[in-house]
């Protein structure tokens, strides 16, 4: 009987440290590619399908509407969900690895939407001020998001 609880203690315990949360289509752990395909993938068209695993930086405070991600190539991405259809927390996401599966492609944000960005964040009216020119960079439209999430 003793064995049977600790067994027990220690799969409420494993379950306890690495639990995996879906949002929007579901999607599974197979077929990862490397993040150094999100240029490759981009050089002859002007969207590509990509499934792809990083870390969490940021989420949209307000929301949950984005996720800022980074990559093991070092290169990091706003990701946001296709037709807001879901979200994520706006919380303590932070360290978290994900999974997401979706459509990237290259595009320049506007100083206004980079602003806004910015205000969701959570950043003081001095560092949005300092905002004043658009970027060129890579963005992630998910239709399916896995969070790996750690101490739940």
């Amino acid at each position: 009987m003793r064995s049977i609880i600790v067994l027990g203690i220690v799969l409420l315990s494993t379950y306890a440290i690495a639990q995996d949360t879906f949002y929007g289509n579901q999607i599974n752990k197979e077929g990862i590619q490397s993040s150094s395909l999100i240029k490759a993938s981009l050089e002859n068209k002007d969207v590509a399908s990509l499934k792809l695993k990083g870390e969490i930086l940021a989420t949209c405070a307000k929301k949950g509407c984005w996720m800022k991600v980074k990559f093991d190539n070092g290169e990091e991405m706003r990701v946001t969900f296709k037709d807001y259809g879901f979200f994520v927390p706006t919380t303590g996401m932070e360290g978290n690895s994900t999974i997401i599966e979706g459509e990237v492609k290259k595009e320049v944000t506007d100083v206004e939407t980079l602003k806004h960005y910015a205000e969701d964040a959570g950043k003081s009216e001095e560092e949005i001020a300092l905002i004043t020119n658009p970027k060129e960079e890579y963005t992630f439209v998910a239709n399916g998001v896995i969070i790996e999430e750690k101490g739940k």
